[in-house]
């Protein structure tokens, strides 16, 4: 493309981003960074955990997000007697009544969606918490030897609650690595809260149109990925990753003081992604 075109690309993926996140703001009040977070994880392809206390908006969050894409959304309430055939899906026995002849067919579980919700994810057991792993990271799930390949956009949202420990089951190190961001949902303001009174306590209820759908995301994913990363950026963020590593060459006393185990190179992935994300929403490229 040359330059003009480029120019109009930007353009069209700033004003898109911009109605997504205006649409979003229909429905949920306040939040903007979280909204933008959580945007930035879409059009970069990363996974998002989204953690706060109860009724601010998490779950709300993501189902508004589904109201303004055109994706197929699911929705899988985490509770300790989840089992994994509940997420990804099992095979069951099926006859033909014509023949009378016995077959084994897979019928699909949530995870099948390309917005799913996980929520209360730390509530299931560690068990059903990794039936997501591979389906996070490989946009597919094995059952029976077979593998089954996600529909794209795959995108999935999780959320958490940092305040009762009891009975729930913390994330594992090596399922929180596969999240591109850990997005904390705080508290609104004044404000907000009145406006969230006002929404929600009379009759009219918003609703947020759509604005887009699957083959547009991946074509804003591919733009992102077009954006020029200079060298010393890439640098920066593989140093800051290295910093994370005690005892490293790059490691900070802090880090030799305080931290066991560093960031993985999806650290880096994710620094260097969502700085292209904000690059294109500054008009650079």
């Amino acid at each position: 493309m040359n330059t003009a075109e480029i120019e109009k690309t930007v353009a069209q993926f700033r004003e898109e981003f911009t109605r997504l996140k205006t649409e979003i703001g229909k429905v949920v009040v306040g939040h903007g960074e979280v909204v933008e977070g959580v945007l930035m994880g879409l059009f970069c392809g990363g996974h998002i955990l989204l953690e706060g206390v109860p009724g601010l908006g998490k779950t709300l969050l993501v189902r508004t997000l589904s109201q303004a894409l055109s994706l197929r959304f699911s929705r899988v309430q985490f509770t300790p007697d989840l089992m994994p055939a509940d997420i990804v899906g099992t095979n069951l026995v099926v006859e033909d009544p014509a023949t009378g002849r016995r077959t084994f067919e897979f019928q699909k579980g949530p995870i099948f969606g390309q917005l799913v919700l996980a929520d209360e994810i730390n509530r299931a057991t560690p068990k059903t918490q990794s039936a997501l792993l591979e389906a996070m990271q490989e946009h597919a799930v094995t059952v029976g030897g077979v593998r089954y390949p996600l529909e794209e956009p795959f995108l999935v949202l999780a959320t958490q609650n940092p305040l009762e420990m009891e009975g729930t089951y913390p994330l594992p190190e090596a399922q929180l690595d596969r999240f591109f961001f850990k997005v904390l949902v705080r508290y609104i303001r004044l404000d907000e809260l009145k406006e969230v009174l006002t929404r929600t306590t009379e009759t009219s209820t918003p609703d947020a149109a759509r604005v887009m759908d699957g083959p547009a995301i991946l074509r804003w994913r591919g733009l992102v990925r077009q954006v020029v990363a200079a060298d010393h950026v890439k640098d920066y963020a593989a140093r800051v990753v290295l910093a994370t590593h005690p005892q490293g060459p790059h490691a900070v006393e802090a880090t030799n003081k305080y931290v066991r185990y560093g960031a993985s190179p999806r650290g880096a992935q994710a620094i260097l992604m969502a700085g292209k994300v904000r690059a294109l929403l500054a008009g650079r490229y």
